[in-house]
């Protein structure tokens, strides 16, 4: 029996894949379309997204071929108006590793992943449906458009907005379409603008956009943004605010209508909701992608093992991350506030009211030793030589700690106190984790 059935190969589909592979746990990822994506559609990778990737392994092609976000041009005509910034750039800290937004185009970050996820010995299957889903105390069977049936303990929807896998649970997906406010996206060429500056017809800093171009690292395309006011010619759209500027190609187009919306509920039983199955954002903040890979770096680890206690803290957890996010883009929506920084890197996130978080700092995201905490593992920092598991913890605790501190995988602190009550913590939530071996 397959252990975990993943519907959907985007970015959240993909992270959890990953983050189950290189704990060997077996896997199926399957993808309706029969073909990968290729527009850029989201580009913005948050810093605590970034820190996920470096764990995953895949943080050097990241920043390798992606880039920073450019510095803003506001014009009329062809006259700038305004120049300014989304964000200062900051400098890497031992706290703060990855302090800055990294552009990259969401199907080369979908790339990456995947030839990450082939390292670890899978592969996504592609135009397979999944047409029925049934499950009992004991697993799940999912019914392909093939016919086959597919037997798993556990089966995630990551399947986007319009999720088969929600649909089937009967889930509700409370929120607002916002039918008159429609988008063009598009992924074009010219030779007509630079390339280190992202360029706006409107009023940028007071956030109204006739239409923008932003050149996307490591290719010669712009993405192309702009309210769409039932002009299908892009050409046309362009030229009537900057005739100066000419497409010479258009790669890839696409229309939406802006969804701000929650699933009432992120699991029914064995299966699971994850990234645009369980919550949809408006354009803003760049907050959507990077939600999605948190809720599956935070179910990954759990899934591959944990106790029914542990796997129940997923809900818990994600749903009120989720609600906490959807508000933050919703009000840069409506604000059209362009800034991003502090409230939008999500590296304050936390599981402050999670039953998995005990003591002073259970919850908080622990913001050091990166390298000792890459890897499957879960990280213990006591001065202690106790055994827990198949290690011995031997990392010192950081510096005017007090008690000792439990790292989960996703690196959050779970348990914050006396070595005493550890064991009774470990034991509750199901927890036999080899824990890192670092030298002192």
């Amino acid at each position: 029996m397959t252990h975990v059935l993943i519907v959907g190969s985007g970015p959240t589909g993909l992270t959890l894949a990953i983050e189950l592979a290189r704990r060997g746990v077996d896997l199926r990822i399957v993808e309706r379309a029969n073909t990968h994506p290729t527009g850029v559609r989201g580009k913005g990778l948050q810093p605590r997204t970034l820190e996920v990737f470096d764990d995953l392994g895949v943080i050097g092609e990241i920043l390798a071929t992606g880039g920073g976000y450019p510095p803003i041009r506001s014009y009329q005509g062809d006259q700038v108006v305004w120049e300014g910034r989304m964000d200062e750039p900051r400098e890497p800290s031992d706290g703060v590793p990855y302090p800055n937004l990294v552009m990259q185009p969401q199907w080369r970050t979908e790339r990456i992943l995947r030839d990450r996820l082939a390292e670890l010995g899978h592969r996504v299957e592609l135009g397979v449906e999944v047409t029925g889903v049934e499950q009992d105390a004991d697993g799940v069977t999912a019914t392909l458009g093939s016919g086959e049936t597919v037997r798993c303990a556990y089966l995630v929807g990551a399947d986007g907005g319009r999720s088969s896998v929600r649909k089937r649970l009967g889930v509700g997906f409370a929120g607002e379409t916002y039918e008159s406010e429609r988008m063009l996206l598009a992924d074009v060429e010219t030779g007509d603008l630079d390339r280190e500056h992202w360029h706006v017809w409107g009023d940028a800093a007071a956030g109204t956009m006739h239409f923008g171009l932003c050149p996307l690292p490591g290719t010669d395309v712009f993405q192309l943004v702009a309210p769409y006011t039932g002009e299908d010619d892009l050409a046309a759209v362009v030229a009537a605010r900057a005739p100066h500027v000419r497409l010479d190609e258009i790669v890839w187009r696409s229309e939406y209508r802006v969804n701000i919306r929650m699933a009432e509920r992120f699991r029914v039983g064995r299966v699971f909701l994850a990234g645009d199955a369980a919550h949809v954002h408006s354009p803003a903040g760049g907050q959507g992608l990077n939600t999605g890979v948190q809720d599956a770096y935070n179910l990954g680890w759990k899934l591959a093992g944990g106790s029914a206690a542990l796997i129940d803290t997923y809900e818990d957890e994600r749903m009120a991350v989720a609600e906490h996010v959807l508000g933050l883009s919703t009000r840069l929506y409506r604000d059209r506030e362009h800034w991003r920084g502090h409230d939008t890197n999500q590296l304050d996130l936390a599981y402050l009211g999670s039953p998995l978080s005990v003591g002073e700092r259970g919850g908080e995201r622990l913001g050091a030793l990166f390298e000792a905490q890459r890897g499957t593992h879960f990280l213990l920092l006591a001065d202690t030589g106790r055994e827990y598991g198949d290690a011995i913890v031997v990392h010192p605790p950081l510096p005017g700690q007090e008690g000792v501190m439990l790292v989960r995988p996703d690196g959050y602190i779970g348990y914050h106190g006396d070595e005493s009550g550890l064991s009774a913590y470990l034991s509750g939530f199901g927890i036999d984790a080899p824990l890192a071996r670092a030298s002192r």
